[in-house]
């Protein structure tokens, strides 16, 4: 048998019972009208028959049977959307069953949206295969598809699918859409009671884009993850910035860990101030630095001594120990990657725990939307964007966006702010994801004012040169912070005295999770990103 690969390339699917509504066939009054044991397969019972005449008698019936259930039959719920869905992901699908072709023509008839043209493969009693259970329909359809076995899905509603799938060392889903006691769930990969269910289970076998783990996958990979350590404050989490350790009644340590690997230009410098940056949204200060650098063959020595000055530089300016680490060349990667982590530490009774932000709290946002991304377009599209127009002084003004990607001064004065409620550095995915993961860490919706987001000149010029979203962006070098409506005009005022623009952009609402947006009083779409946009664009200019 060959293995179960971790990709999918294929779905192939029972049709009665599975892609139609169950119980269209009544199997019991088949059997007794052709003297088929109710223990004993028909179609087997058919076969075996010594006397060619009563053979073909009771084929007959079966097919008209069949054909007379097909007549009447229904699509299962869900069923056109999802072969519509796999069709948009690039997924071949087909149909494997014990049903002659006859039936299976006939009761496409019945669906609204899906006829034959919509399935790459049909394997029916006709061909010359063995039906199930033996896995002869699913080699004989994995042919045709020039897709091995391990790369397919196989889904049905009785046990004779299972038997077949797994005997062609594909995998498995049960469609447990019979309900009452003695429908028992068979050897399976998975088992579902509705094909809507059978999304999730796809999702899990095809290619991620280049990214982050989508909040959605990684908040249910989480929830299988069990922590129970009472000295853990803070855990992981879609949202949190930091982890939080008690190591002592009154003092806490906050932990982050995170690569750098859009940027090979200035790659130390983001690699230190990105984790510092979320250390200090839990009211931390950075402390001890750690380092992996994995460098790709041909690096030279003078390389890797200008990186390790680099870091030196940035973890030096804000009082970091560089504490320990690991260099290696290896051809695992084809440019430099910086792997950081950054242990603080806090008093308990300052950690500043996202849970306590409560409706009515005013959502502040410093500098502006994308400014690492608008510093990262400058450096490594140079090129690119003077071929667009972009002046040598313009791309030196995004440039200096890397001078602003430090979160620290203004954590500083919000931690000082006794009504600072939440904060969270604003990185992959931009603004717009930032304030869905505050929502999700905060357990609370956010009503957000869109005319009231600031879109830095420089950021304006070079997204819209690129197509690019602003608030899709990588925005390392913005804070968002959460206080009490009472305070928040103080800490803008505070913001504003140093140097930082800073604004108020909406505000904490009930219990839930989300982001509700309007601008100019009317409600507008909130926008959301799979990948960062960053992401999408270098993963494009590649292709």
């Amino acid at each position: 048998m060959q293995k179960k690969h971790s990709s999918v390339q294929a779905v192939l699917f029972d049709f009665d019972g599975t892609l139609t509504k169950p119980d269209a066939i009544d199997f019991t009054a088949i059997k007794e009208a052709v003297g088929c044991p109710p223990s004993e397969p028909v179609l087997e019972y058919i076969e075996g028959i010594a006397d060619s005449t009563e053979r073909k008698k009771a084929l007959t019936f079966l097919e008209q049977s069949e054909n007379e259930a097909a007549g009447r039959s229904e699509p299962n719920d869900g069923a056109e959307k999802l072969i519509a869905d796999l069709h948009k992901q690039g997924l071949a699908v087909g149909i494997v069953t014990r049903n002659s072709r006859e039936s299976v023509n006939r009761a496409l008839e019945n669906f609204t949206h899906v006829d034959q043209a919509d399935f790459d493969v049909i394997v029916s009693r006709d061909d010359p295969v063995q039906p199930k259970p033996g896995p002869g329909g699913i080699l004989y359809a994995a042919e045709k598809l020039k897709i091995e076995p391990g790369r397919i899905l196989v889904v049905g509603d009785y046990v004779f699918d299972m038997q077949a799938g797994n005997a062609a060392g594909s995998r498995t889903v049960f469609l447990n859409n019979r309900q009452g006691p003695d429908n028992k769930i068979p050897e399976c990969d998975y088992s579902i009671s509705g094909l809507d269910e059978l999304t999730i289970i796809v999702r899990q076998f095809l290619p991620l884009p280049a990214g982050k783990l989508p909040n959605d996958l990684l908040n249910i990979y989480l929830d299988m993850l069990e922590i129970e350590d009472d000295s853990v404050l803070v855990k992981a989490g879609v949202g949190e910035d930091t982890a939080a350790v008690s190591i002592a009644d009154e003092e806490v340590i906050t932990l982050k860990t995170d690569p750098i690997t859009f940027v090979v230009e200035n790659i130390g410098t983001y690699a230190v101030q990105i984790n510092a940056n979320d250390i200090a949204t839990s009211g931390a200060t950075p402390r001890w630095f750690l380092t992996t650098l994995l460098l790709p063959v041909g690096t030279t020595p003078a390389e890797i001594l200008d990186l390790m000055l680099e870091l030196k530089g940035v973890y030096s300016t804000w009082g970091i120990s560089l504490c320990g680490g690991h260099t290696e060349i290896t051809d695992a990667v084809t440019r430099p990657v910086v792997n950081g982590t950054l242990i603080g530490t806090v008093a308990r009774k300052n950690l500043i725990d996202k849970r306590n932000m409560r409706p009515g709290d005013r959502v502040l946002v410093t500098k502006g939307a994308a400014v690492e991304g608008t510093a990262i377009l400058a450096g490594e599209c140079a090129a690119l964007l003077r071929d667009l127009g972009v002046s040598d002084e313009e791309l030196r003004a995004g440039r200096d966006y890397l001078k602003g990607i430090s979160i620290l001064p203004e954590a500083a004065i919000a931690r000082r702010c006794r009504g600072v409620t939440a904060m969270h550095d604003v990185t992959e995915g931009g603004l717009a994801t930032a304030l869905e993961e505050l929502s999700i860490a905060g357990g609370h919706k956010i009503r957000i004012d869109m005319s009231s987001i600031r879109i830095l000149p420089e950021t304006e010029r070079l997204c819209g040169l690129l197509g690019l979203n602003p608030l899709g962006l990588i925005g390392s070098g913005s804070l968002l912070v959460c206080c009490t409506s009472e305070t928040h005009e103080q800490l803008l005022a505070d913001m504003h005295a140093s140097g930082i623009e800073t604004a108020c952009i909406g505000e904490v609402l009930e219990t839930g999770q989300g982001v509700e947006a309007h601008s100019g009083g009317k409600p507008v779409a909130w926008p959301r990103f799979a990948v960062d946009e960053l992401a999408r664009f270098f993963q494009e200019k590649e292709v």
